[in-house]
Protein backbone atom coordinates (compact mmCIF):
# COMPACT_ATOMS: atom_id res chain seq x y z
CA UNK A 1 0.00 0.00 0.00
CA UNK A 2 1.49 3.34 -1.03
CA UNK A 3 1.06 5.95 2.16
CA UNK A 4 0.10 8.86 -0.17
CA UNK A 5 -2.57 6.97 -1.32
CA UNK A 6 -4.58 6.36 1.68
CA UNK A 7 -8.11 7.59 1.39
CA UNK A 8 -10.35 9.09 4.30
CA UNK A 9 -11.18 5.60 6.75
CA UNK A 10 -8.29 3.49 6.20
CA UNK A 11 -6.61 1.46 8.45
CA UNK A 12 -3.01 1.95 8.92
CA UNK A 13 -0.76 -0.24 9.83
CA UNK A 14 2.13 0.54 12.25
CA UNK A 15 4.63 -0.30 9.97
CA UNK A 16 3.84 2.72 7.69
CA UNK A 17 2.72 5.48 10.04
CA UNK A 18 6.28 4.41 12.19
CA UNK A 19 8.22 3.71 9.37
CA UNK A 20 7.63 7.02 7.20
CA UNK A 21 9.16 10.20 8.17
CA UNK A 22 7.36 13.39 7.24
CA UNK A 23 3.66 12.61 8.33
CA UNK A 24 2.17 14.99 10.91
CA UNK A 25 -1.01 16.25 12.21
CA UNK A 26 -2.47 19.65 13.37
CA UNK A 27 -4.77 19.62 16.24
CA UNK A 28 -6.72 22.85 16.72
CA UNK A 29 -8.77 23.46 19.94
CA UNK A 30 -11.76 25.43 20.56
CA UNK A 31 -12.39 26.41 24.04
CA UNK A 32 -15.57 27.02 24.44
CA UNK A 33 -18.84 25.22 25.26
CA UNK A 34 -22.63 26.11 25.95
CA UNK A 35 -22.15 24.74 29.32
CA UNK A 36 -20.11 22.99 31.82
CA UNK A 37 -20.40 19.25 31.72
CA UNK A 38 -20.05 18.03 35.50
CA UNK A 39 -16.80 15.59 34.76
CA UNK A 40 -14.78 17.89 32.57
CA UNK A 41 -11.27 19.53 33.34
CA UNK A 42 -10.45 20.66 30.02
CA UNK A 43 -9.96 24.37 29.66
CA UNK A 44 -12.76 25.93 27.77
CA UNK A 45 -15.16 29.20 28.37
CA UNK A 46 -18.95 28.83 28.53
CA UNK A 47 -18.70 32.76 27.39
CA UNK A 48 -18.84 32.88 23.43
CA UNK A 49 -18.06 36.42 23.41
CA UNK A 50 -14.30 36.18 22.09
CA UNK A 51 -15.20 33.64 19.51
CA UNK A 52 -14.64 35.13 16.31
CA UNK A 53 -11.36 37.05 17.88
CA UNK A 54 -9.68 33.88 19.19
CA UNK A 55 -9.95 32.55 15.71
CA UNK A 56 -8.28 35.09 14.11
CA UNK A 57 -5.98 34.19 16.65
CA UNK A 58 -6.04 30.62 15.80
CA UNK A 59 -5.04 31.65 12.28
CA UNK A 60 -2.58 33.73 13.56
CA UNK A 61 -0.72 30.75 15.58
CA UNK A 62 -1.05 28.67 12.56
CA UNK A 63 0.93 31.40 10.63
CA UNK A 64 3.31 32.02 13.49
CA UNK A 65 4.62 28.21 13.62
CA UNK A 66 4.54 26.85 9.68
CA UNK A 67 7.65 25.89 9.78
CA UNK A 68 8.03 23.89 12.87
CA UNK A 69 7.36 20.95 11.46
CA UNK A 70 9.37 22.02 7.39
CA UNK A 71 9.29 18.82 6.32
CA UNK A 72 6.05 16.93 7.68
CA UNK A 73 3.28 16.45 4.95
CA UNK A 74 -0.10 16.24 7.37
CA UNK A 75 -1.96 13.51 7.28
CA UNK A 76 -4.47 14.71 9.58
CA UNK A 77 -6.05 17.55 11.02
CA UNK A 78 -8.14 17.64 14.21
CA UNK A 79 -10.75 19.77 15.67
CA UNK A 80 -11.17 18.95 19.27
CA UNK A 81 -12.22 21.12 22.38
CA UNK A 82 -14.52 22.17 24.26
CA UNK A 83 -16.81 22.16 21.25
CA UNK A 84 -15.89 22.83 17.70
CA UNK A 85 -19.46 22.01 16.61
CA UNK A 86 -20.04 25.68 17.64
CA UNK A 87 -18.00 26.94 14.57
CA UNK A 88 -19.76 28.75 11.76
CA UNK A 89 -19.13 28.12 8.49
CA UNK A 90 -16.70 31.57 7.76
CA UNK A 91 -14.81 30.69 11.01
CA UNK A 92 -14.41 26.59 9.35
CA UNK A 93 -13.33 28.35 6.22
CA UNK A 94 -11.02 31.26 8.18
CA UNK A 95 -8.89 28.06 9.10
CA UNK A 96 -8.43 26.02 6.16
CA UNK A 97 -7.84 28.92 4.60
CA UNK A 98 -4.69 29.14 6.52
CA UNK A 99 -3.75 26.02 6.54
CA UNK A 100 -3.73 24.92 3.36
CA UNK A 101 -2.39 28.76 2.34
CA UNK A 102 0.83 28.06 5.13
CA UNK A 103 0.72 23.88 5.42
CA UNK A 104 1.55 20.63 3.09
CA UNK A 105 -1.40 18.75 3.39
CA UNK A 106 -1.44 15.09 1.84
CA UNK A 107 -4.04 13.98 -0.88
CA UNK A 108 -7.46 12.92 1.23
CA UNK A 109 -6.19 13.48 4.43
CA UNK A 110 -8.44 12.41 7.67
CA UNK A 111 -10.04 15.55 9.29
CA UNK A 112 -12.29 15.31 12.45
CA UNK A 113 -14.35 17.60 14.21
CA UNK A 114 -16.15 17.08 17.22
CA UNK A 115 -19.66 17.78 17.62
CA UNK A 116 -22.18 17.82 20.56
CA UNK A 117 -25.45 16.16 19.20
CA UNK A 118 -27.57 19.63 20.12
CA UNK A 119 -25.52 21.15 17.76
CA UNK A 120 -25.94 18.83 15.17
CA UNK A 121 -29.25 20.42 13.19
CA UNK A 122 -29.90 19.71 9.35
CA UNK A 123 -28.59 22.88 8.78
CA UNK A 124 -25.14 22.35 10.59
CA UNK A 125 -24.39 19.23 9.49
CA UNK A 126 -25.27 19.91 5.91
CA UNK A 127 -22.90 23.15 6.46
CA UNK A 128 -19.65 20.52 7.98
CA UNK A 129 -20.18 18.09 5.18
CA UNK A 130 -20.14 20.83 2.47
CA UNK A 131 -16.50 21.66 4.56
CA UNK A 132 -13.46 19.72 4.19
CA UNK A 133 -14.71 18.00 7.22
CA UNK A 134 -14.44 13.95 6.39
CA UNK A 135 -15.15 12.45 9.69
CA UNK A 136 -17.30 13.32 12.82
CA UNK A 137 -16.87 12.82 16.30
CA UNK A 138 -19.99 12.86 18.57
CA UNK A 139 -20.36 12.96 21.73
CA UNK A 140 -23.23 10.83 22.88
CA UNK A 141 -22.11 9.85 26.37
CA UNK A 142 -25.23 7.77 27.00
CA UNK A 143 -28.50 7.26 25.31
CA UNK A 144 -30.02 7.84 28.68
CA UNK A 145 -31.61 10.59 30.32
CA UNK A 146 -30.34 10.14 33.56
CA UNK A 147 -26.82 9.78 32.93
CA UNK A 148 -27.13 12.73 30.27
CA UNK A 149 -28.40 15.12 33.40
CA UNK A 150 -26.04 13.79 35.93
CA UNK A 151 -23.31 14.52 33.66
CA UNK A 152 -24.62 17.95 32.84
CA UNK A 153 -24.64 17.79 29.13
CA UNK A 154 -26.02 19.96 26.55
CA UNK A 155 -27.91 17.41 24.86
CA UNK A 156 -30.91 15.04 25.42
CA UNK A 157 -31.31 11.33 24.99
CA UNK A 158 -33.76 12.41 21.69
CA UNK A 159 -30.90 13.99 20.21
CA UNK A 160 -28.57 11.95 20.61
CA UNK A 161 -30.41 9.31 18.57
CA UNK A 162 -31.36 12.11 15.74
CA UNK A 163 -27.68 13.58 15.94
CA UNK A 164 -26.48 10.49 14.51
CA UNK A 165 -29.14 9.27 12.00
CA UNK A 166 -28.78 13.17 10.41
CA UNK A 167 -25.07 12.75 10.17
CA UNK A 168 -25.57 9.20 8.74
CA UNK A 169 -27.05 10.81 5.63
CA UNK A 170 -23.99 13.11 4.68
CA UNK A 171 -21.32 11.52 6.45
CA UNK A 172 -19.66 7.79 6.08
CA UNK A 173 -17.07 8.07 9.18
CA UNK A 174 -18.55 8.52 11.82
CA UNK A 175 -17.59 8.04 15.73
CA UNK A 176 -19.27 7.99 18.63
CA UNK A 177 -18.18 8.65 22.36
CA UNK A 178 -19.56 6.47 25.27
CA UNK A 179 -19.06 6.61 28.93
CA UNK A 180 -19.29 3.59 31.13
CA UNK A 181 -19.00 3.35 35.13
CA UNK A 182 -21.40 6.02 35.68
CA UNK A 183 -22.97 6.23 39.36
CA UNK A 184 -26.35 4.11 38.66
CA UNK A 185 -25.62 2.71 35.42
CA UNK A 186 -26.48 -0.98 35.85
CA UNK A 187 -25.19 -3.48 33.68
CA UNK A 188 -28.38 -4.24 32.31
CA UNK A 189 -28.29 0.12 31.18
CA UNK A 190 -24.77 -0.10 29.73
CA UNK A 191 -25.77 -2.91 27.52
CA UNK A 192 -28.68 -1.54 26.39
CA UNK A 193 -26.45 1.97 25.67
CA UNK A 194 -24.25 -0.44 23.20
CA UNK A 195 -27.23 -2.28 21.73
CA UNK A 196 -28.85 0.86 20.82
CA UNK A 197 -25.48 2.17 19.33
CA UNK A 198 -25.06 -1.40 17.14
CA UNK A 199 -28.16 -0.85 16.25
CA UNK A 200 -27.32 2.71 14.94
CA UNK A 201 -24.45 1.02 12.39
CA UNK A 202 -21.99 3.36 13.43
CA UNK A 203 -17.80 2.52 12.02
CA UNK A 204 -16.18 3.76 15.15
CA UNK A 205 -16.66 3.78 18.93
CA UNK A 206 -14.67 5.54 21.85
CA UNK A 207 -15.35 4.35 25.07
CA UNK A 208 -14.42 6.07 28.61
CA UNK A 209 -14.56 4.93 31.98
CA UNK A 210 -15.88 7.99 33.87
CA UNK A 211 -13.24 9.53 35.63
CA UNK A 212 -13.76 11.70 38.95
CA UNK A 213 -10.93 14.45 38.31
CA UNK A 214 -10.43 16.94 40.90
CA UNK A 215 -11.88 20.79 40.76
CA UNK A 216 -14.73 19.23 38.81
CA UNK A 217 -18.48 19.61 39.94
CA UNK A 218 -18.88 15.89 39.83
CA UNK A 219 -15.86 15.83 42.49
CA UNK A 220 -17.63 18.57 44.69
CA UNK A 221 -21.28 16.59 44.39
CA UNK A 222 -19.41 13.28 45.12
CA UNK A 223 -17.49 15.18 48.46
CA UNK A 224 -20.99 16.12 49.57
CA UNK A 225 -22.84 12.93 49.15
CA UNK A 226 -25.23 14.29 46.49
CA UNK A 227 -23.89 11.91 43.54
CA UNK A 228 -22.59 8.30 44.64
CA UNK A 229 -18.91 7.78 43.93
CA UNK A 230 -18.07 5.92 41.51
CA UNK A 231 -17.68 2.32 41.40
CA UNK A 232 -14.32 0.64 39.93
CA UNK A 233 -15.74 -2.85 40.23
CA UNK A 234 -19.04 -1.65 37.94
CA UNK A 235 -16.69 0.23 35.71
CA UNK A 236 -14.62 -2.78 35.24
CA UNK A 237 -17.67 -5.10 34.85
CA UNK A 238 -18.53 -2.39 31.83
CA UNK A 239 -15.42 -2.50 30.20
CA UNK A 240 -15.73 -6.49 30.17
CA UNK A 241 -19.09 -6.18 28.63
CA UNK A 242 -17.85 -3.29 26.34
CA UNK A 243 -14.94 -5.33 24.99
CA UNK A 244 -16.81 -8.72 24.84
CA UNK A 245 -20.07 -6.99 22.75
CA UNK A 246 -18.37 -4.69 20.21
CA UNK A 247 -15.33 -7.39 19.33
CA UNK A 248 -18.32 -9.89 19.31
CA UNK A 249 -20.24 -7.42 16.30
CA UNK A 250 -16.84 -6.98 14.32
CA UNK A 251 -15.33 -3.92 16.18
CA UNK A 252 -11.68 -4.39 16.42
CA UNK A 253 -10.68 -3.22 19.94
CA UNK A 254 -7.59 -1.41 18.45
CA UNK A 255 -6.38 0.68 21.79
CA UNK A 256 -7.73 0.74 25.43
CA UNK A 257 -10.67 2.83 24.54
CA UNK A 258 -11.04 2.47 20.81
CA UNK A 259 -13.20 0.22 18.80
CA UNK A 260 -13.39 0.49 15.04
CA UNK A 261 -15.04 -1.42 12.08
CA UNK A 262 -12.14 -2.64 9.55
CA UNK A 263 -11.57 0.45 7.45
CA UNK A 264 -12.42 3.44 9.94
CA UNK A 265 -9.17 3.32 12.45
CA UNK A 266 -8.59 7.04 13.96
CA UNK A 267 -6.12 8.24 11.46
CA UNK A 268 -5.29 11.15 13.88
CA UNK A 269 -5.15 8.89 17.12
CA UNK A 270 -2.80 6.26 15.99
CA UNK A 271 -0.79 8.91 14.78
CA UNK A 272 -0.08 9.63 18.67
CA UNK A 273 -0.25 6.23 19.47
CA UNK A 274 2.94 5.77 17.10
CA UNK A 275 4.68 8.83 18.10
CA UNK A 276 4.30 10.60 14.91
CA UNK A 277 5.05 14.56 15.50
CA UNK A 278 1.87 16.95 15.99
CA UNK A 279 0.96 20.42 16.27
CA UNK A 280 -1.34 21.67 19.07
CA UNK A 281 -3.16 25.03 18.13
CA UNK A 282 -5.20 27.26 20.51
CA UNK A 283 -4.90 27.85 24.23
CA UNK A 284 -4.05 24.65 26.49
CA UNK A 285 -2.74 22.81 23.20
CA UNK A 286 0.15 20.55 23.11
CA UNK A 287 2.36 19.58 20.82
CA UNK A 288 5.50 17.39 20.29
CA UNK A 289 7.87 17.33 17.31
CA UNK A 290 9.83 13.63 18.77
CA UNK A 291 12.18 15.55 20.55
CA UNK A 292 10.33 18.54 22.47
CA UNK A 293 7.08 19.34 23.89
CA UNK A 294 5.24 22.18 23.84
CA UNK A 295 2.17 23.28 25.29
CA UNK A 296 -0.14 26.59 24.95
CA UNK A 297 -1.38 28.53 28.26
CA UNK A 298 -5.01 27.43 28.96
CA UNK A 299 -6.25 31.23 29.24
CA UNK A 300 -8.02 32.67 26.41
CA UNK A 301 -7.69 36.27 26.90
CA UNK A 302 -3.59 35.91 27.96
CA UNK A 303 -3.75 34.02 25.17
CA UNK A 304 -5.64 36.22 22.30
CA UNK A 305 -3.28 39.42 23.99
CA UNK A 306 -0.03 37.37 23.16
CA UNK A 307 -1.10 36.68 20.02
CA UNK A 308 -2.33 39.83 19.10
CA UNK A 309 1.35 40.85 20.18
CA UNK A 310 2.89 38.01 17.60
CA UNK A 311 4.04 36.49 20.49
CA UNK A 312 3.58 32.23 21.41
CA UNK A 313 1.85 32.31 24.78
CA UNK A 314 3.73 28.56 25.15
CA UNK A 315 6.62 26.42 27.37
CA UNK A 316 8.65 23.85 26.14
CA UNK A 317 10.28 20.81 27.85
CA UNK A 318 13.03 19.01 25.96
CA UNK A 319 12.48 14.90 26.38
CA UNK A 320 15.23 12.50 27.08
CA UNK A 321 15.66 9.27 26.04
CA UNK A 322 14.15 7.90 28.89
CA UNK A 323 10.98 10.37 28.42
CA UNK A 324 10.73 9.21 24.93
CA UNK A 325 11.26 5.09 26.41
CA UNK A 326 8.30 5.72 28.93
CA UNK A 327 5.82 7.93 26.30
CA UNK A 328 7.03 4.70 23.83
CA UNK A 329 5.70 2.16 26.49
CA UNK A 330 2.36 3.86 27.47
CA UNK A 331 1.45 4.41 24.12
CA UNK A 332 1.82 1.26 22.42
CA UNK A 333 0.71 -0.63 25.38
CA UNK A 334 -2.77 1.03 24.82
CA UNK A 335 -2.96 -0.25 21.24
CA UNK A 336 -3.34 -4.03 19.78
CA UNK A 337 0.57 -3.22 18.68
CA UNK A 338 1.78 -3.91 21.19
CA UNK A 339 5.96 -3.38 22.29
CA UNK A 340 8.26 -4.36 20.24
CA UNK A 341 12.23 -5.82 21.74
CA UNK A 342 13.76 -4.38 18.84
CA UNK A 343 12.33 -2.00 18.14
CA UNK A 344 13.22 -1.02 21.56
CA UNK A 345 16.76 -2.00 21.02
CA UNK A 346 16.67 0.16 17.64
CA UNK A 347 14.88 2.97 19.04
CA UNK A 348 16.80 3.38 22.62
CA UNK A 349 19.98 1.10 22.89
CA UNK A 350 20.84 -1.74 25.21
CA UNK A 351 20.53 -0.42 28.48
CA UNK A 352 16.60 0.37 27.90
CA UNK A 353 16.40 -3.26 26.21
CA UNK A 354 17.89 -4.60 29.06
CA UNK A 355 15.48 -2.88 31.44
CA UNK A 356 12.85 -3.99 29.76
CA UNK A 357 13.29 -7.64 29.49
CA UNK A 358 13.75 -7.55 33.35
CA UNK A 359 10.89 -5.25 34.44
CA UNK A 360 8.72 -7.03 32.38
CA UNK A 361 9.31 -11.00 33.66
CA UNK A 362 7.15 -10.55 37.13
CA UNK A 363 4.10 -8.96 34.22
CA UNK A 364 4.75 -12.27 32.70
CA UNK A 365 4.80 -14.54 35.96
CA UNK A 366 1.23 -12.38 36.98
CA UNK A 367 -0.43 -13.03 33.35
CA UNK A 368 -0.51 -9.90 32.64
CA UNK A 369 1.39 -9.07 29.83
CA UNK A 370 2.41 -12.23 27.23
CA UNK A 371 4.54 -12.70 24.44
CA UNK A 372 4.63 -13.44 21.10
CA UNK A 373 7.98 -12.84 18.23
CA UNK A 374 9.49 -10.61 20.24
CA UNK A 375 6.49 -8.43 20.45
CA UNK A 376 4.73 -7.73 23.80
CA UNK A 377 1.07 -7.23 24.52
CA UNK A 378 -1.39 -6.54 27.54
CA UNK A 379 -3.14 -9.33 28.31
CA UNK A 380 -7.16 -9.66 28.98
CA UNK A 381 -6.87 -10.14 32.71
CA UNK A 382 -4.35 -7.03 32.60
CA UNK A 383 -6.36 -4.69 30.28
CA UNK A 384 -7.75 -2.88 33.14
CA UNK A 385 -4.80 -2.06 34.72
CA UNK A 386 -2.80 -1.01 31.82
CA UNK A 387 -1.39 2.38 33.27
CA UNK A 388 0.14 0.56 36.40
CA UNK A 389 1.17 -2.05 33.87
CA UNK A 390 3.27 0.44 32.02
CA UNK A 391 4.12 2.60 34.95
CA UNK A 392 5.97 -0.66 36.59
CA UNK A 393 7.70 -0.86 33.09
CA UNK A 394 9.31 2.64 32.80
CA UNK A 395 12.65 3.42 33.10
CA UNK A 396 13.10 6.39 36.18
CA UNK A 397 16.66 8.45 35.51
CA UNK A 398 18.06 7.84 39.08
CA UNK A 399 18.33 4.02 38.10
Amino acid sequence: MNIEKITEGQVVSPSLWGGREGLASIYIHIPFCKQACHYCDFHFSTSLKKKSQLVSMLCKELVLRKDELPAEEIQCIYFGGGTPSLLDAEELKQLFDTIYTHYRIAENPEITLEANPDDLTPGKVEMLAASKINRLSIGIQSFFEEDLKLMNRAHNAKEALESINLAKAYFDNISIDLIYGIPGMSAARWCENLAKALKLKVPHISSYALTVEPNTALHKFIEKGKIKPVDDAAAKEHFQILVSTLTANSFEHYEFSNFGKPGYFSQNNMAYWLGKPYLGIGPGAHSFDRETRKWNISNNPLYIKALEKGELPQEMERLSTADKFNEYIMTRLRTKYGVGIVEIARKFGDTYEKHFQKQVIPLQKEELIKEEDGVYHITEKGKFLSDGIAADLFYLEAE
